[in-house]
């Protein structure tokens, strides 16, 4: 599987992007609104059909990339990934909940509404509940990470997810006490579908057509001349959907500026937090240090594609929930590079092996 070979300019910049989307998106529900009211109106089972296609169109090319096939490598070093699979799913989800809970319930209460706080607090679950995909091929690039070992790290965190994703969720957002506090019940019947919507539907297809390229043209012709034709329809996926997202959130963003810093500070501390659990464990448990830093930057980032995805399915395209995912990818990028940077420092904190 070839790798990519250093962070691109989108990815780089993500953050400025991101906020550009959201100006010109705020812009367009503020003195466009006729045309997220259209767009609204095309649900099915509570999913916003347009969002649905742009990010259906973000998630297929990252399910391209991964290798099933490298599964068959897990028997060589399993240590690596048992961290990975600990800290993703017994971990981050529980730590996001109880560190977002804190910082939005009670150290910021006399600045967010309980009501609006909570229904944050399910955003921050939902992205928490969410490991990386597709991006951690490049943080495990820029720290020299192992990477046919990270391909099954990732590899297995997509079956796994197939299956605790949902439960972990459910779980999890009904402990934040926001289905009381706006009145609903959740619709494990939408979970369940944005699960197989987002994560089955474009792993299967996505698996399905990786084998018939390569078997037709080879594994060089899918890496170096398939791959990167779908390069540029990730990015206007996202951006697309990001642009909506915000204009159907632009009265919210007008009335709550401060809100946005105010979610991200949870979740920067989180990011930090879940690393270096990882990055110590790597480390306790004599990891070398190309499987070290891949395992924290694993548990560090977020799939927060598939994060938006079900907030916008579970909760609506307008709702805080949505919203508090969306200020994930916005954090996402800055942090990330920051990590990377601290990781290729301490490389030497991995000489025993």
């Amino acid at each position: 599987m070839k790798k990519t070979s250093s962070i691109n300019l989108f990815e780089k910049y993500l953050t400025i992007w991101v906020l550009l989307c959201m100006l010109i998106g705020v812009l367009i529900g503020q003195y466009l609104g006729f045309i997220p009211d259209f767009l609204a109106r095309f649900t099915y089972a509570e999913i916003s059909i347009p969002i649905a296609i742009l990010i259906w169109l973000m998630i297929f090319p990252m399910m391209l990339k991964v290798d099933f096939t490298s599964l068959k490598n897990i028997k060589n070093n399993p240590k690596g990934l048992y961290l990975t699979w600990v800290v993703n799913w017994l971990i981050k989800p529980f730590t996001m909940f109880f560190i977002a809970g804190f910082f939005l319930l009670f150290i910021f209460s006399n600045l967010i509404e309980d009501s609006l706080a909570r229904q944050y607090l399910a955003g921050a679950v939902i992205l928490g509940a969410a490991p990386c995909t597709a991006m951690v091929f490049v943080w495990s690039h820029l720290t020299k990470g192992n990477p046919a070992y990270t391909v099954v790290q990732v590899a297995t965190n997509n079956i796994i997810l197939l299956f605790a994703f949902t439960p972990i969720v459910a779980i999890l957002i009904r402990f934040t006490g926001v289905l009381d506090t706006i009145g609903m019940v959740l619709p494990l019947n939408t979970l369940i579908l944005s699960v197989v919507l987002f994560v089955v539907v474009p792993l299967t297809a996505g698996m399905i057509v990786r084998q018939n390229v390569i078997k037709r043209r080879g594994e060089a012709y899918f890496n170096g001349g398939f791959l990167p034709k779908f390069k540029h329809v990730t990015i206007v996926g996202l951006l697309l959907a990001l642009v909506l997202i915000f204009a159907f959130q632009s009265q919210v963003i007008i009335d709550n500026p401060l809100h946005i810093v105010l979610i991200s500070v949870p979740l920067i501390i989180q990011t930090f937090v879940i690393f270096f659990i990882a990055y110590f464990a790597a480390r306790k448990l004599r990891l070398s240090y190309d499987v070290a830093a891949p395992a924290g930057m694993i548990g560090a980032s977020n799939f927060f594609e598939l994060a938006v995805a079900v907030a916008i399915a579970l909760f609506g395209a307008q709702s805080p929930v949505a919203l508090a995912t969306t200020v994930g990818i916005i954090v996402e990028v800055p942090v990330m590079l920051a990590l990377v940077s601290i990781a290729n420092r301490t490389k030497h904190w991995f000489k025993f092996v």
